[in-house]
């Protein structure tokens, strides 16, 4: 069994950024810049929104941090959005999750420009993403493809089954899955014969927020295993895989934390990069 090593590969990719960001500081003049906005005083939300912000200065990003009263009112979040997309200075435009229940989210995500849209929410880019043309592609499905290559993991004709249908993971990993030629199946609360089709994969994604929902008898030996799960458990951050069992028969496999969590940030800062360099 391998572990694959999220830290690792996302501390590599920063590296990356940074460097080319640099580059571009001498070459044009500029950094990219991003944006995050945060409405209220959730605290996991406030330490995710410090994370992004200290990260965009270690690569050398502008930031632009916006941290609103949870009593800012819809309007109000409206306008401070629409200033964001006509600052030029801005290229990444991410809106922290969940917003207070007087404000409607997917008004509020409608409202950002698709090109500054690095979460790759925009009905836009999800139409892009479907028909396969993306440059902004959702951050944790892209980071789950960044590190399947970074570990020379083979997807062409490969099946791959991925448990969970969200909009934020389950649908566009499958959608970035198919255009890497897998063989996809997405499996759902009304999949039949679950543990059947589980056990036919070279590559089973988790995202079902389920604490250790998959046991070692739903894969085969030698699967890559990718858990995208996030649960608290006994005060302890745990997946949706039952790790100690599944690391047994699986190939390679991803802990929780130290597995996917690091790559979703880094793919936030590549798609902010991505952004800029479209404008140049």
């Amino acid at each position: 069994m391998v572990l694959i090593d999220g830290k690792r590969v996302s501390t590599e990719i920063r590296g990356r950024l940074e460097k080319e960001t640099a580059e571009l500081k001498t070459k044009i003049g500029r950094t990219p810049g991003l944006a995050t906005v945060l409405v209220g005083e959730d605290p996991a939300s406030a330490v995710y929104v410090r994370n992004k912000n200290k990260i965009c200065h270690e690569i050398g990003f502008q930031s632009f941090g916006q941290n609103l009263s949870a009593e800012t009112t819809e309007e109000e979040l409206l306008d401070i959005i629409k200033k964001l997309n006509s600052n030029d200075e801005v290229n990444g435009i991410l809106v922290q999750l969940p917003l207070p229940d007087h404000i409607d989210s997917e008004k509020i995500l409608l409202s950002i420009d698709p090109e500054k849209d690095v979460d790759g929410f925009h009905p836009i880019n999800v139409g892009k993403l479907a028909i396969g043309n993306a440059l902004l592609t959702p951050c944790t499905p892209t980071g789950i493809i960044a590190l399947l290559d970074y570990y020379k993991i083979e997807i062409p004709g490969k099946h791959a089954v991925v448990l969970g249908r969200s909009n934020i993971v389950g649908k566009p990993v499958a959608h970035l899955l198919l255009q890497r030629h897998a063989t996809v199946t997405i499996c759902h609360s009304k999949t039949k014969n679950l543990q059947q089709v589980t056990r036919q994969a070279d590559i089973l994604i988790a995202a079902v927020g389920r604490p250790h929902f998959v046991n070692s008898d739903m894969v085969k030996e030698g699967t890559v295993v990718i858990d995208v799960g996030i649960n608290r458990v006994d005060g302890k951050l745990t997946g949706d895989v039952d790790f100690d069992q599944v690391a047994e028969k699986a190939g390679l496999i991803t802990p929780v934390p130290g597995g996917v969590g690091p790559m979703t940030i880094a793919l936030l800062m590549e798609n902010t990069l991505k952004a800029f360099k479209a404008t140049q």
